[in-house]
């Protein structure tokens, strides 16, 4: 790789005829994983770096304690570096989930002054605004709204209302809430590892982009991710983000209990539930057991395989049944999603989870593997679901750099190509909202990013220095 390239993996100042190099950080419960990719000229996503290490830092998707996560994103640093020594990473797209996060759903409507005059950007832009006056509970902090349906006067389910005329206009948005300081011990950490936060994009939002295809979209979906700490939960119906949920159980606790029921240590569970575990009890053998050295002198242990899965399944099916909880709290069931669930992470490896899935919830089940947007040459690690978080950022900040040209591009041609009479910064405003959101681009469209950018507006610095 020229030095050029290398400069390209800031994702600011580029040319238009340079390809941005971006890199995902996934800073999850069991792992951080870095991984740099640019897009090819057939559109898929190059591997360029990867690297991952332990994460000792992070307690059910939140960063509890700094310097044991700095010490961690510095080794998946410098595994990414040895994977590829012509990298030079500045700046990270960083995904946040955790129990503190939180969605609802709300309603706004601004009645127009000018009702003559055709529906314009900068009004749907104040309408969104407007959402972020909600109340919400001391400590919280709205970091994305997600407008959904619009109505203009009595037309309903309108995608785009721009263009459209009337007296009064309105949306349903999906608004997502997460806890301040959490956010910012995340930025901390970053920042201290000698990274600069480019901005940080919600988990579940990140794994969907990676795992789904654009009849998954159209066809309404569930994307469940299943981490070490959370599952995040993300469906999308007639191409719109409906709802959102982190659940607060996943793979660790499923480890725990298999270390509290049986009686052995943590590192036994976790290699008993990857080898011989099952979702399924009954598909486990009876007369199966797992030998487990002695402590210290100890006699040896037989721990039942049967016994293992079912400490298993009772909590894959808690987890289950959070998700047919949030499906039926929307109003959908498995008649209207007709893509199904997509179970991604590293949890969705459990032997027989599809089954127990289809069982629990009455939808179609299958693993979302992040290869739906990898250039075949790929490395084959990460075809793995546990790694479509980090996959999904990378399609983000790409999602990000090429709107940018794209506006670059519309300033240069404005003239030309423009058919209304409007302002050149309407304009180039009007190219960031789609007819129709049906495409999976037009999903990552909006998201709106610049989330940590709001940790400038409170008079405290962002870096954290010191």
């Amino acid at each position: 790789m020229s030095q050029q390239q290398n400069t390209n993996v800031r994702t600011s100042g580029h040319k238009a005829d340079e390809q941005a190099i971006i890199v995902g950080l996934d800073i999850g419960t069991t792992k951080i994983a870095a991984i740099a990719g640019r897009r090819n000229e057939f559109g898929k996503l190059e591997i360029l770096g990867f690297g991952r290490a332990n994460s000792n830092g992070v307690q059910h998707g939140m960063v509890l304690n700094i310097d044991q996560t700095i010490q961690a994103i510095k080794t998946a640093l410098e595994n990414c570096y040895a994977s590829n020594p012509t990298l030079e990473i500045r700046e990270v797209y960083v995904g946040i989930a955790g129990h503190h996060i939180k969605s609802l759903q709300t309603r706004g409507d601004i009645v127009r002054h000018n009702t003559d005059d055709e529906i314009r950007q900068a009004e749907i832009d104040q309408l969104v605004a407007d959402q972020y006056k909600t109340y919400i509970p001391a400590g919280d902090q709205i970091i994305e709204v997600i407008p959904q349906e619009f109505t203009v006067d009595n037309f309903q389910n309108i995608p785009n209302p721009i263009g459209y005329s009337g007296v009064k206009v309105g949306a349903n948005f999906h608004i997502i809430t997460g806890d301040r300081n959490a956010i910012r011990n995340i930025n901390r950490s970053v920042d201290r590892a000698d990274l600069r936060v480019k901005d940080l994009v919600l988990q579940p939002l990140a794994s969907a982009a990676a795992v789904m295809s654009e009849q998954d979209l159209e066809a309404g979906v569930a994307i469940l991710d299943i981490g070490g700490g959370t599952t995040d939960l993300a469906v999308f119906y007639e191409g719109i983000l409906k709802h959102t949920a982190v659940i607060p159980f996943g793979g660790e606790n499923i480890t725990n209990d298999i270390k509290t029921g049986l009686g052995v240590l943590k590192v036994q569970a976790e290699e008993m539930k990857v080898q011989f575990g099952s979702a399924l009890a009954e598909f486990s053998k009876g007369n199966a057991f797992v030998v487990i050295p002695g402590l210290r002198g100890l006699p040896h242990k037989e721990i039942s395989v049967r016994n293992l899965s079912n400490i298993i399944q009772c909590r894959m099916e808690e987890i289950l049944d959070f998700v047919s909880y949030h499906l039926k709290q929307i109003g959908l069931d498995g008649r209207m999603l007709n893509g199904g669930l997509v179970l991604t992470g590293g949890g969705s490896q459990l032997k027989h989870l599809i089954q127990l899935a289809e069982y629990k919830t009455g939808l179609g089940a299958r693993i979302g593997y992040p290869t739906e947007h990898l250039a075949p040459n790929h490395i084959e690690e990460l075809s793995k679901p546990m790694y479509s978080t980090c996959i999904g950022l990378i399609l983000k900040g790409l999602n990000v750099y090429e709107n940018s040209l794209n506006t670059i591009r519309v300033e240069a041609t404005e003239e030309l190509e423009q058919e209304v009479s409007i302002t050149q910064t309407e304009d180039v405003s009007v190219i960031k909202v789609r007819r129709k959101p049906r495409s999976l681009k037009e999903f990552m469209d909006s998201i709106k990013g610049g989330l940590i950018d709001m940790f400038h507006d409170d008079g405290q610095d962002a870096r954290f220095s010191g």
